[in-house]
């Protein structure tokens, strides 16, 4: 991914935003006639956090902010809906103490509903992370630091003044860990819409199935018991998913045909990681990022053999917290660093 000066009239490989406070979260729209937005969400350390709605102009080549709207404290999570045909209303959901669904104008952003599993509680138990179901998208999971995993419901109800109101319920809340939960997401196997699994401090990755809710299975355990903090599912073949340990330099690839052994290990940082994404096109490429300004491109159809080194590296200006691939445009990956985004084509 060494960056050649562009000939005239060539696209360029990088578009660049500078937000007005740091970027952590961030994610892109699935929408088919929404190719280059992107939803950000703001780090301060104060109660009052934003999130911004970017898209890019492919004419000017520059970015531009389309809607910002206020997210009380920072959010943890940002993901728009899974709509890769566009029939749904446009909705972007975000995680915090709560979590909460938007619905994206062309101007403005508005709250369609609050989340909230606590009713009998004055206190909140945030929420580290949520997934929306692909095949499914009335299914949303969270984590949360309370060692539950709740699983809303989500209607798209009555046609009112030409508004569809959205709302929510829960389907099912379960203990998920001995400790917080730090991380969820669906897997497409088995239909891909009843399968997830959960990370969390207790530094074991379980697998659950809503069919089957008595039960789940430990797909990977740390010896230390080092907390573990993300998880990503292979996009193409869901035996397979990636996870990371609390300021670890590595991330782990696990098989779920071979529970508690690791089949690969991804260990090319020099600091610790912070995001993972899976291709969506590829079942052997994944891109890890991480402290040490890196983001890295990985080929592991050899595994079990040692994967020694990524195919693709870039180094960007800054401490890397967040990538993601794009899964309607797969040749575009996004990082944010301090208060940048970056697109990169790969």
């Amino acid at each position: 991914m060494a960056m050649p000066p562009i000939p005239p009239g060539k696209r360029k490989e990088i578009y660049k935003y500078e937000a007005p406070w740091t970027v952590y979260s961030m994610n892109w729209s699935v929408r088919p006639d929404k190719r280059f937005r992107l939803a950000l969400g703001s780090f301060v350390e104060e109660y009052n956090n934003k999130v911004q709605i970017v898209s890019l102009d492919e004419e000017t080549s520059d970015f531009s902010a389309k809607s910002t709207f206020d997210h009380p404290y920072p959010t943890t999570k940002i993901m728009w809906i899974p709509d890769s045909k566009g029939v749904f209303p446009d909705l972007l959901a975000t995680s915090g103490d709560y979590l909460r669904v938007w619905r994206v104008g062309d101007t403005e952003t508005r709250l369609e509903c609050l989340l909230n599993n606590n009713k009998n509680s004055d206190f909140c138990a945030p929420l580290t992370s949520f997934d929306w179901n692909e095949v499914d998208p009335n299914l949303l999971g969270t984590s949360s630091i309370d060692t539950t995993c709740t699983i809303w419901g989500l209607e798209t109800g009555q046609v009112m003044g030409r508004v569809n109101m959205v709302s929510g319920h829960v389907k099912t809340q379960l203990i998920a860990h001995d400790k917080e939960v730090y991380d969820i997401a669906f897997s497409r196997a088995g239909g891909g819409r009843d399968m997830f699994a959960s990370v969390g401090a207790d530094g074991s990755v379980r697998m659950f199935d809503l069919r089957h809710l008595e039960h789940s299975t430990i797909i990977y355990e740390d010896q230390q018991h080092v907390p573990l903090l993300r998880l990503a599912w292979n996009k193409q073949d869901p035996n397979y998913l990636a996870t990371m340990a609390l300021d670890a330099l590595e991330v782990i690839i696990l098989d779920v045909r071979v529970p508690c052994t690791p089949v690969a290990r991804l260990n090319n940082h020099r600091a610790c990681v912070n995001g993972i994404g899976w291709a969506p096109h590829s079942s052997c490429h994944i891109c890890t990022a991480g402290d040490d300004h890196q983001a890295l491109i990985w080929d592991i159809q050899q595994m079990p053999r040692a994967i020694e080194d990524p195919i693709l590296a870039y180094t960007a200006g800054g401490e890397i917290n967040q990538i993601q691939w794009s899964s309607t445009q797969p040749d575009w990956i996004s990082i944010c660093y301090n208060n940048c985004m970056e697109i990169l084509r790969v």
